[in-house]
């Protein structure tokens, strides 16, 4: 088939068209999913019971008890008025916004249940830790990185991270 045969075009015309479907439906630019560390299903455990609709009627809503007005500063808005009602996926994306900015200590009792302490950043797809150690301006760079994280990470910073890892940060 070549390069500029009508088949060929219209096979092409067919995979786009699938790929951009949802932003057309929906306004939204379509991305795909990036897994979440499992971590997160703890805290959700610890914070809600694991039920991602919760609204405890004290401010705080969805499977990580997230303030509404720490909702609204790290994003949540883009996915829903209130935690409660987005999906745990897009919980867990505006919980990473505010790990990245807070640490667990957002998450006061259950990050201290849970053994878990400081700030990280969840890592995207083509992350290396030496990108990340330049996006978060971590003296020592990606050296200090490889010392916070010990054996869970690679020792080469140029290697690409698996997607969802959460990487500690200083």
């Amino acid at each position: 088939m070549s390069p500029t045969s009508p088949r060929r075009r219209a096979v092409v015309g067919a995979l786009t068209l699938l790929f951009l479907w949802p932003a057309l439906v929906t306004g939204r630019a379509f991305a795909y999913p990036v897994a979440h560390a499992p971590v997160w299903q703890d805290v959700a455990q610890c914070e809600s019971g694991g039920r991602w609709d919760t609204n405890s009627g004290n401010g705080f809503y969805g499977g990580l008890q997230i303030y509404q007005p720490t909702w609204v500063s790290f994003g949540g808005l883009d996915f829903a008025d209130r935690a409660d009602l987005a999906s745990a996926d897009d919980q867990i994306t505006v919980a990473e916004a505010i790990l990245r900015s807070q640490g667990w200590q957002a998450w006061p009792n259950c990050s201290r249940r849970l053994g878990l302490y400081g700030r990280a950043h969840a890592v995207q797809p083509g992350d290396t830790l030496q990108s990340v150690a330049e996006r978060f301006s971590v003296p020592g760079g990606a050296a200090e990185l490889i010392r916070l994280n010990g054996t869970a990470v690679t020792p080469d910073p140029l290697s690409p991270l698996s997607p969802g890892m959460l990487v500690r940060l200083p």
